[in-house]
């Protein structure tokens, strides 16, 4: 989608607007949001972030999910001059991109991958160094990624949020370890663990989510992991996430937890990877200090040409289990 054709839609007489979920966890949908509430959700965030008229935003996302649509309701809320440049995994390699160069961009919005590509490259980084406020969503920011943004003179965000709640409701600076809700928005537990929703200006009804999550206190809290993400091996839980957040630790950030059916265990964990995998590097790293870790390890490991990923960038652990029941599997 082109801003002219968003521009259209958001200036014709419907009070909604389409939008296609990102499809992480399932296919994806079609689903139609009102215009008032990404408004509200654009002030919000303006709000937070302390976003004035004539600021500068970068949109650098696709226009057809909701993560580049909030990036232009947010400049045309507050009246910000907005940049766009072609959605790529280098964002900043544009070379219509005066205003990285010569100032201050206020605003900017990327997925993990596009960070990391930029951070590889020195005229890159150095025009990341230029964004006042760069919010990260779309995926987990993996571990080795998190430190290096924690040495960047900029203020780095990590969102909590989804399609349904019209991008992010919490931010967490990436030099602490809670996120916490924007104004307006409260939060609760059920009785797994998962995260309750209670946004009226953006959400018409309570939203329960599938987020396992940890509260420090009513404004701060950790995610987990998704309860979907639940490996349930021989009675033991395993979160993928957070078996995925140690591998990247150690370095293996070419490998995708996920699992398959056993007549034994109900399930057993599987590592889909791109290279080969020192099975004796793994034992000998697994953390003593947490519950369970023993029981990361592979029951199997399947070689795969590339990592299964949504077209927005983030794991697609529906087509990640396909693989693990149909790829060739080294036992372990």
């Amino acid at each position: 989608m082109t801003i002219d054709k968003f521009l259209a839609q958001w200036n014709d007489a419907s009070p909604t607007m389409e939008v296609r979920t990102s499809g992480s966890t399932g296919t994806p949908k079609l689903i139609y949001i009102e215009k008032e509430r990404m408004r509200a959700s654009a002030r919000m965030t303006c709000d937070f972030l302390n976003l004035h008229q004539g600021d500068t935003a970068l949109l650098c996302m696709p226009l057809d999910f909701i993560a580049g649509k909030m990036m232009v309701v947010r400049a045309l809320e507050r009246n910000m001059k907005l940049l766009s440049v072609e959605p790529s995994s280098h964002p900043l390699a544009c070379d219509t991109l005066p205003a990285l160069d010569e100032g201050i961009v206020h605003l900017a919005a990327m997925v993990p991958l596009q960070v990391w590509n930029t951070l590889q490259i020195p005229k890159e980084r150095e025009r990341l160094n230029h964004i006042k406020h760069l919010i990260i969503g779309g995926g987990a920011i993996p571990w080795e990624l998190e430190q290096e943004l924690r040495t960047l003179p900029i203020n780095v965000w990590s969102s909590y949020g989804m399609t349904e709640t019209l991008s992010h409701i919490a931010l967490r600076r990436i030099t602490e370890d809670y996120y916490s809700p924007l104004p307006g928005i409260t939060l609760a537990q059920d009785q797994d663990g998962c995260l309750i929703i209670d946004a009226p200006s953006l959400c018409a009804q309570t939203l329960y989510t599938n987020d396992i999550v940890h509260f420090l206190d009513k404004d701060h809290f950790q995610v987990i992991g998704r309860r979907d993400n639940t490996i349930c091996s021989g009675g033991i839980k395993i979160q993928i996430e957070q078996v995925e957040a140690w591998l990247h630790s150690i370095g293996m950030d070419n490998v995708m937890v996920t699992c398959r059916e056993d007549q034994a265990l109900g399930q057993a964990i599987v590592y889909l990877t791109t290279s080969e995998i020192d099975t004796n590097i793994l034992r000998n790293s697994i953390p003593t200090d947490t519950p369970n870790s023993k029981y990361w390890l592979p029951r199997h490991i399947v070689k795969v040409a590339s990592l299964p990923l949504t077209p927005t960038g983030k794991a697609d652990r529906a087509e990640a289990r396909r693989l693990a029941g149909s790829g060739e599997r080294m036992s372990v």
